[in-house]
């Protein structure tokens, strides 16, 4: 690969219509500005952005992928499986994502209710008016408490009282990975693992392979390079694709910048072709 021509891309971004705090619009004109050559729109358990997104890029020399971020429980465990060249028209996917998006508002209104009980005085309409027409999650809920004054920033609410072994965390996502696998694949896309860090089971991992994941996620920017490795090996070894991105949430984590890694162009042409095989 030429590197002085190499074409640079981010796999993993969010608009506002689940937890980023950018428009399609604003995201895409980000991302042209800062010179890649495509992005994939991986809303949290939604497809409502993708239309503007794809119609934000026409005349830009730009490409948008649509993809999605499903949200998945495993024995306790929150598992993200993003699936990229999807039919965001598909009927059933799209009946599943009602489903989904209707669990995530039962899962803010307890998460209210143990923050409460917990001091953080503050009710679940404050966050469902704050964000009308947003896929609401855990990000929302922690820019409510910025807003009102109840923590100094995101990542403390996430620290403290929201995070995955936090005293008001909340799972309740009704969908096993390998649901979501298969959604996507009905959905004519390619299921690849998130962060795969935040997997501590190796057994999981070789689950997940054999019930038809397709790729890892192994350029994450909490990725050592020796995690990136071992990713890499591992989607070697067992002849998976490898795709990469910067989970950009505008500011909603202003510490991650759209397009923070070295991803290539290269590894959408793989998605691409794999596609093609399904």
């Amino acid at each position: 690969m030429d590197l002085a021509v190499a074409r640079l891309v981010d796999l993993h971004t969010h608009t506002n219509f689940s937890d980023g705090t950018f428009t399609p619009l604003k995201l895409i004109n980000e991302a042209v500005g800062l010179n890649l050559s495509a992005i994939a729109v991986t809303d949290h358990d939604t497809v409502a952005g993708l239309r503007l997104s794809l119609e934000s890029a026409v005349g830009k020399d730009f490409e948008v992928l649509p993809g999605i971020e499903l949200s998945a429980e495993y024995d306790g465990s929150e598992i993200h499986i993003l699936g990229y060249l999807i039919d965001y028209e598909n009927k059933k996917l799209l009946k599943q994502l009602d489903i989904l998006q209707k669990n995530r508002i039962e899962r803010v209104y307890k998460m209210v209710e143990k923050l409460n009980g917990l001091g953080l005085e503050f009710k679940a309409e404050d966050v469902f008016s704050a964000f009308p027409g947003s896929i609401v999650g855990r990000l929302h809920v922690a820019r409510t408490l910025l807003r009102r004054g109840l923590v100094t920033s995101t990542q403390e609410a996430f620290h403290k009282y929201i995070g995955d072994t936090c005293p008001a965390y909340v799972l309740g996502f009704k969908l096993s990975p390998s649901a979501a696998i298969q959604l996507i694949r009905g959905a004519g896309g390619i299921p690849v693992l998130a962060h795969p860090y935040t997997i501590k089971s190796d057994t999981l991992l070789l689950e997940l392979i054999k019930e038809g994941i397709m790729g890892l996620e192994a350029y994450y920017p909490e990725h050592s390079q020796a995690v990136t490795n071992f990713y890499l090996n591992l989607a070697k070894e067992n002849n998976l694709l490898v795709t990469g991105g910067s989970d950009f949430h505008g500011d909603g984590k202003p510490g991650v910048k759209l397009g923070c890694l070295k991803v290539y162009y290269e590894l959408v042409d793989e998605l691409k072709n794999a596609r093609e095989r399904l």
